[in-house]
């Protein structure tokens, strides 16, 4: 279970393909969303665009734990 999941941006248009858990490296979008839907990561949620699962932080109001996080 991470808390401070980060997005790669590492596909087209710069969307994440890719996720770093911290502690365990990168994974794959398809590994992390399967994992969110298992209820691994309680503090995210998955959003699907055109058919295809991401990864989103729960909103809590803080900007420190944003998968997007620059």
């Amino acid at each position: 279970m991470a808390k401070n999941i980060r997005g790669n941006g590492d596909g087209p248009n710069g969307e994440n393909q890719t996720y770093t858990i911290p502690g365990r490296g990168v994974v794959s979008r398809r590994e992390l969303t399967r994992e969110i839907e298992q209820g691994k990561h309680p503090d995210f949620h998955n959003y699907e665009r055109d058919g295809i699962d991401y990864a989103r932080a729960n909103p809590d109001g803080a900007k420190s734990n944003n998968i997007d996080k620059k």
